[in-house]
């Protein structure tokens, strides 16, 4: 088993706590993942800050800081470690190798092993007491306790101390004490046995069959009158006085106990492999309610909640934090960091209204709450966060009614989302707590226009855009964004600055495509966000070239391109090109001095270049006499895109002689 160990530094810092309290800021719970596929054993190194984590599955000790994060893995002669156990300066680091019937020796300032002790057969657990490092051995049927004297030079290893164990005992010692537990992991009814080993021999204090099944953890108390021991059964933690192992009250938990760690302080944390229930639970010393209690969260996807380890609790040796060794449904296991778990749990509610008009004044009202009576006239801190202080401002501290209810009032100087988070700093029994609540507080809508709406351009006009913001508070800042129609041309903002002294914030555009142009103000503490948006057309540039024509002539107010009837014209289209875009060609003959279509006009797919080139075919003797004319277009939608605005191209006259 493990041994949990106090220096006199740290019995210093226990005992005055609530001074330590006071200048210490405060730490959140943690959670991080351990790369494990199994838990022996846990102990917390104070005077360096490092959690040992073996894992016997990998034959490995993980080492880590407070916070989980890994510092190291031990991989060396490790095969099957288990128990763990630290000296009292916390120097040194003992671990039981079982398939090396060895414990292994580790310096926790380098975290490398120094030396090994070979003791007995499959040692399991381990515990100091008398001067001894106290090992559990033995595979089934062969159970057994021995030692190892530190005090002598050789570290003469003594075996044979009790072979009465059906399979190597789990143990435990009381820091700086003469007593030694031991129980039986893997037999129910459980043995447990008591001893005395100042003589530096296991003499049985007393022995007897638990009420519970196979030992999963056991811890004896800081003053070692006392026992704490998590089975599987009975529902609860059970405790026996060491002396005479009488029962001697009970922790009351859930099914079904599995781990037992007890703080220098004698406070408890019991744990319980309990998947639709609490997991860990705290208590005051010999008090059978607990003062806090921890609900593990379901991260591996299963029905049940994440489980903790068993053996899975180790406190800081200052009892500032709780440590607990879990798993999920997927093997994966944690580190969880709990913050302060010996304080009860509080709670702070904050009731604000919903919306609120702006410099008017509105009403918070809340409870503290805790799981424990709270001191009378207890102060609450309130920071209001909002658009003037979005790193908050302190306002007035508020004092808890004798019913746990408080309220205040405040006049919100600023618009929009106004958060009121009300806080609780905690005390000697309690711990911290907060909880905040938002208000909708009103802002008056300012005038933001932008000229030009509905117009349409030719193709590659420079037009300029016009943003004008009216009255506001502070913020006189503007974006201009253009938006061309078309998915391969994004949103781009093209000018951001404060407006001019009349308002104004102007931007000059290359039209090459209908365009989407936005104002957006962001607004600031009394005025709030607004935009705007005026939609432009812009045209295409659409141009025809005449050939094969033999010349021209000046006829009818017009230039007519003059073909031989033996000839067949050509006409070619330039337009910009766009994927999918097609001319619309239009063909028209003149007859009693009125234009007539000779049919329905037709779309001509463009090149990537942009050019479409039609050939006017057919027996042009009969065409002699009559006089033709022809345009290309862009139609929008007919066209096969929407990214422009329908433009008419010029017409081109022409007709043929014989």
């Amino acid at each position: 088993m493990r041994m949990r160990t106090v220096t006199a530094a740290t019995t210093l810092a226990v005992l005055f706590s609530s001074a330590a309290l006071a200048a210490t800021p405060a730490f959140a719970d943690t959670s991080a993942p351990l790369p494990i596929k199994s838990l022996g054993d846990i102990v917390v190194d104070g005077a360096h800050q490092q959690v040992f984590i073996s894992d016997p599955s990998n034959g490995k000790i993980v080492v880590t800081d407070y916070s989980g994060n890994v510092l190291k893995q031990l991989t060396t002669n490790l095969s099957g470690v288990d128990g763990l156990a630290l000296s009292a300066d916390s120097g040194t680091l003992y671990a039981a190798v079982r398939d090396l019937d060895a414990i292994a020796v580790i310096d926790t300032a380098t975290d490398n092993e120094t030396t090994s002790y070979t003791v007995g057969d499959k040692p399991r657990s381990i515990a100091l007491a008398g001067g001894r490092l106290w090992f559990g051995y033995g595979g089934d049927a062969a159970g057994n306790i021995g030692s190892v004297d530190l005090t002598d030079a050789r570290h003469t290893v003594t075996l044979n101390q009790d072979n009465s164990w059906y399979s190597a005992p789990v143990l435990d010692a009381a820091p700086g004490t003469d007593i030694l537990v031991a129980g039986d992991h893997d037999t129910s009814p459980a043995s447990l046995t008591s001893y005395n080993v100042s003589s530096g021999s296991a003499t049985q204090l007393a022995h007897i069959r638990t009420d519970g099944g196979d030992v999963s953890d056991l811890q004896v108390t800081p003053d070692g009158k006392d026992v704490v021991v998590a089975s599987g059964a009975p529902y609860y933690h059970q405790v026996y006085k060491t002396s005479d192992l009488n029962e001697d009250g009970k922790y009351t938990t859930t099914a079904y106990p599995n781990s037992v760690a007890i703080a220098p302080d004698g406070t408890v944390a019991a744990g319980s492999s309990a998947s639709y229930d609490k997991d860990i639970y705290v208590f005051n010393p010999g008090s059978s309610e607990a003062v806090r209690s921890y609900d593990l969260p379901n991260t591996g996807g299963g029905s049940g909640s994440d489980l903790v380890a068993a053996a899975g609790l180790a406190w800081a040796p200052d009892g500032s934090r709780l440590f607990a060794a879990t798993y999920n449904s997927q093997g994966a296991y944690a580190l969880r960091e709990y913050d302060s778990p010996a304080k009860a749990a509080s709670a702070v509610t904050v009731n604000a209204p919903a919306s609120a008009p702006r410099a008017k004044q509105l009403t918070v009202t809340g409870t503290l709450s805790s799981t424990t009576a709270l001191p009378a006239g207890a102060q609450l801190t309130v920071t209001r966060t909002d658009l003037d202080s979005p790193n908050g401002k302190a306002l007035p501290a508020v004092t808890v009614n004798t019913d746990g209810t408080y309220s205040f009032t405040d006049t919100p100087p600023a618009g929009g989302k106004v958060t009121y988070k009300v806080s609780y700093a905690g005390d000697t029994d309690h711990a911290a707590a907060s909880g905040k609540d938002t208000v909708d507080v009103s802002r008056a809508k300012p005038t933001l226009t932008l000229n030009n709406n509905g117009k349409v351009y030719a193709y590659g006009k420079d037009v300029k855009f016009t943003a004008h913001l009216g009255t506001t508070y502070k913020n006189r800042t503007v974006e201009i964004w253009a938006d061309p129609f078309g998915s391969d041309k994004p949103n781009k903002k093209v000018k951001s600055g404060k407006v001019d002294a009349h308002g104004n914030l102007s931007v000059t555009l290359d039209l090459k495509r209908d365009t989407k142009v936005t104002a957006k103000f962001s607004g600031d503490a009394r005025w709030q966000p607004r935009s705007v948006s005026s939609t432009v057309g812009a045209k295409v540039s659409v141009s025809m070239s005449v050939s094969r024509q033999y010349r021209t002539k000046s006829a009818w107010g017009q230039t007519y391109y003059v073909f031989h009837q033996t000839k067949n014209p050509l006409f070619t289209t330039k337009m910009p090109y766009y994927d999918g875009r097609s001319q619309r060609f239009d063909f028209q003959v003149y007859y009693q001095g009125k234009w007539y279509s000779g049919g329905d006009s037709e779309y001509f797919r463009l090149a990537t270049s942009g050019l479409s080139s039609v050939e006017f075919t057919g027996n042009h003797k009969e065409d002699v006499g009559w006089r033709f004319r022809v345009r290309s277009d862009y139609i929008n939608g007919g066209s096969g895109d929407t990214v422009n605005s329908t433009t008419y191209g010029a017409w081109k006259y022409f007709m043929f002689t014989g």
